[in-house]
């Protein structure tokens, strides 16, 4: 491929032409379904995703209990506002196996937070969710310990004093019989780096709860944030927050520590002394500290200097970190769950490694185990989907760009997974970043004739040239001189040919949800690409427009399908001819979606019906195909 003297580039249309008419898509939008497990998806060690489409985590919130009473522990993770994912335990002990259910747990909407507790003593679980702007709600289970039903009885709790109780969103609080008095205290950490203390003292005429205020500091805790530098392995070694009595106040001065606003909690008696522990994540701690009850049950006592966990070996991440206790293997010990929300120290360095397990040994003993619970497919945040059968073998492949790589925080990257099964049966194998991708953010590519078009989080589009084969494909660095932005940045290009007259044409999506529509006024084997409306149909999705073309009502003209950052996924039927395109104003196409969704439309498993791929808030992979 070379460079035309009009500075224009070879974009042929032979994969993306096959590529965008393979399947069609005749349902409307309530009719897809999620699927996390279309096919095997495997890492570059060869070992398998056990989640593979999951779409990425950024901020998992988990709860291990048994929802179902059937004598294993249930995972619930919270991943975004106003929803639970579930993951039933369907494994022997000393083999789980966690199976995606659904998203959103029985419909429940739990805003910032969430948490299950019997809260009315009738041996089921209830549920408690934040309502805005901090308030509590209350699920009672109106069902049974083995087949929970949950029924919304208030949104606002009311203390015996008939004040409204508030939770700050950014803060997790915990449930649990402190003093083993045989009511419930609910621990609520506020943004001092304190905790309120309230004590379940009845309930309602709706049978929701009612809480006493019993004490605004707790034991006297006072969680001091630090930001000390570095990276969280450097901190593991620094003196972790402690409480304020411990820390001079000069210090907490200097490292600006005493109101800083988001925490977590767990109470487990972890010692197996009879009393509960308290373990706080804080958003200026590395890692997870630990408050060990010196006292009893009835006398509690918890004026000891908090400690990084595990003891001998404390785990640290970037930071806020929602612990969660369980017997998760059913083998008999306490293991530990942990949630990396992202605090002070880089999150972007933690958006993959941010679901720990720390095994439990018997005892005190806690070892870390992985960094990647659930298994799946996640380049890290804010991820882009393209298939094209790259190297020329009758299936197709994936590339999957991100926003920033964890692992090297200068820049993004794209991946290659290469489909090693068939047009049939894809199996696809992780083969790491493409080399050469590494020295902008935001990568976006779309593919024509084994070339490629790149999108950044710049205004100009990038031309990658293939300077291998069709069946060995080899990428020059990227280079300019595709097309630029009129104004605004975060180019995400989609090539199709609209018009039908054998070359590609080029829309262009961007951060201000516009979009912007270049003709190809070239040739099928050297593109030069024209600004023909770069606020094209006035399309406006809110923020971050990403289009693709794709003849989704197979009535042999391409549509146009946008994904946006927070209204989902849009299309603008093509009412016209396949040589005269003709767009409608875009309507709503699929709404339950991951922020920053980024769809490509294509039929990877050969069945006739193409699936939406689409990129993540998470990094992720996340597939939804027409319900059956």
């Amino acid at each position: 491929m070379t460079t035309s003297r009009r500075g224009a580039r070879h974009l042929g249309v032979i994969v993306v032409a096959a590529s965008l008419t393979v399947g069609v898509i005749a349902q409307e939008p309530e009719e897809f379904v999620r699927d996390v497990y279309p096919f095997p998806v495997f890492d570059q060690d060869g070992n398998p995703y056990a989640h593979p489409a999951l779409g990425g985590l950024n901020i998992p919130r988990p709860q291990l209990l048994d929802i179902d009473g059937d004598g294993d522990l249930d995972l619930f993770v919270q991943e975004y506002s106003g929803a639970v994912m579930f993951f039933e335990q369907v494994g022997e002990p000393g083999a789980p196996q966690y199976v995606w259910r659904e998203d959103r747990y029985q419909g429940t909407e739990v805003g910032e937070w969430y948490h299950f507790a019997d809260m009315d003593a009738d041996g089921d679980l209830d549920l408690l969710g934040e309502e805005m702007f901090s308030k509590i709600r209350y699920y009672q289970n109106v069902g049974s310990a083995t087949d929970p039903v949950f029924e919304l009885l208030t949104a606002t709790l009311l203390d015996n004093e008939g004040e409204l109780m508030f939770s700050d969103r950014q803060n997790i609080p915990k449930i649990a019989d402190l003093d083993c008095d045989g009511a419930l205290d609910l621990l609520v950490g506020r943004v001092e780096g304190t905790i309120t203390r309230f004590e379940m003292s009845g309930s309602d005429d709706k049978g929701a709860p009612v809480f006493r205020f019993v004490e605004d500091r707790f034991q006297n805790i006072e969680i001091i944030g630090q930001v000390l530098g570095g990276s969280p392995a450097s901190l593991q070694q620094q003196p972790s927050g402690p409480s304020a009595e411990l820390m001079p106040s000069e210090a907490r001065t200097e490292n600006r520590g005493t109101l800083h606003g988001a925490n977590t909690m767990a109470m487990v008696d972890y010692d197996d002394d009879g009393d509960l522990d308290l373990f706080w994540g804080d958003f200026f701690e590395p890692g997870v500290l630990l408050i060990e009850n010196n006292g009893s049950c009835r006398n509690v006592s918890m004026r000891g200097e908090p400690t990084p966990f595990p003891r001998r070996d404390p785990v640290a991440t970037s930071g806020y970190n929602a612990p969660a206790f369980g017997d998760y293997d059913g083998d008999g010990d306490r293991d530990m769950l942990m949630g990396v929300l992202g605090g002070a120290f880089n999150p972007n360095n933690t958006s993959v490694d941010n679901f720990l397990l720390l095994e439990g040994s018997g005892g005190t003993g806690f070892s870390l185990e992985t960094r990647q619970f659930l298994t799946q497919i996640d380049a890290g945040s804010e991820s882009l989907p393209d298939w094209v059968d790259i190297d020329a073998d009758g299936d197709l492949d994936l590339f999957l760009a991100n926003k920033i790589e964890p692992g090297d925080t200068q820049a993004g990257r794209l991946f290659f997974f290469e489909n090693d099964g068939s047009p049939t049966a894809p199996e696809l194998h992780a083969r790491g970043p493409v080399a050469g991708f590494d020295q902008a953010y935001h990568y976006s590519p779309a593919f024509g004739d084994y070339d490629m078009v790149l999108g950044t989080w710049d205004d100009e589009l990038l031309f990658v040239e293939n300077v291998g084969t069709a069946v060995a494909p080899a990428w020059a660095g990227p280079t300019s001189g595709v097309a630029t932005l009129t104004r605004g940045r975060n180019a995400q290009p989609a090539l199709g040919d609209v018009d039908g007259d054998g070359d590609l044409d080029l829309f262009i999506g961007e951060s201000s949800g516009e979009m912007n529509f270049y003709r190809n006024v070239g040739t099928a084997e050297t593109a030069s690409f024209e600004l023909v409306d770069d606020k094209f149909l006035t399309i406006d999705v809110g923020r971050r427009s990403s289009p693709h073309l794709n003849d989704v009502d197979a009535d042999g003209d391409l549509d146009l399908v946008i994904g946006s950052e927070t209204e989902g996924i849009y299309v603008a039927w093509n009412t016209g001819t396949a040589t005269s395109p003709s767009f409608e104003a875009p309507s709503e196409f699929l709404s339950a979606v991951s922020p920053f969704a980024s769809p490509f439309l294509a039929d990877v498993d050969g069945d006739g019906e193409s699936e939406i791929y689409t990129g993540t808030v998470g990094g992720g992979l996340a597939v939804f195909r027409a319900k059956r």
